[in-house]
């Protein structure tokens, strides 16, 4: 599927409601993927605000100010998907992980969670997100991005492919570069090279 992916931005925050708010999405809406970008159990919601509304204000803030946090893809004018990227250290929580926490000290971008709704799942949404990542990337003079996906040899249930599935990253090119769980490794690839 061909895809045009763009930036985050609060004039395209309302493309995003569209994609959380979607068939599919639940457990996205609860997370606004800030799950990794906090350490520990994070701060409480204040009284009266839920969890899920804490996160999602707590994602627009981040847009608000310019922050990367990942882009959209359209087909057409219709938002279809989600990839949440950035800096490594944007996502405070992979620090502390036993299966993503750092292989070396080279700064890498990482790749943290996919939304696709259910109505564009199976159409290679998720692929054209990760090839647009890693063209943004090289545009924008990142020189290595890094994920975590889920490595199993039957389909595994939607909820649980956030981080997308190894075969998909084998086939954009990625290298796997550590495995520190069976089923999760962590793979890179280099997008730029010294001289880009």
């Amino acid at each position: 599927m061909k895809l045009t992916i763009h930036k985050l931005t609060p004039a395209r925050w309302p493309d995003l409601e569209a994609i959380f708010e979607s068939k599919g999405c639940s457990v996205a809406r609860g997370c606004w993927c800030m799950y990794y970008r906090r350490s520990g159990k994070g701060n409480r919601p204040p009284e009266g605000v839920s969890r899920a509304e804490a996160n999602k204000l707590a994602l627009k803030s981040l847009v608000d100010a310019g922050t990367f946090t990942g882009v959209i893809g359209y087909r057409g004018n219709v938002p279809v998907g989600w990839l949440s990227f950035g800096p490594r250290e944007d996502y405070a929580k992979l620090a502390k992980s036993p299966v993503m926490k750092p292989v070396d000290a080279q700064p890498v971008w990482s790749i943290v969670c996919f939304v696709v709704p259910a109505e564009h799942r199976g159409r290679g949404v998720a692929r054209a997100l990760l090839d647009g990542a890693v063209a943004w990337a090289k545009a924008h003079g990142v020189r290595l991005l890094e994920a975590y996906p889920v490595d199993k040899p039957d389909r595994a249930s939607d909820d649980t492919m956030w981080f997308g599935a190894k075969r998909m990253y084998d086939a954009a090119g990625f290298d796997e570069v550590a495995r520190r769980k069976p089923t999760r490794p962590v793979v890179r690839i280099r997008v730029a090279g010294p001289r880009d």
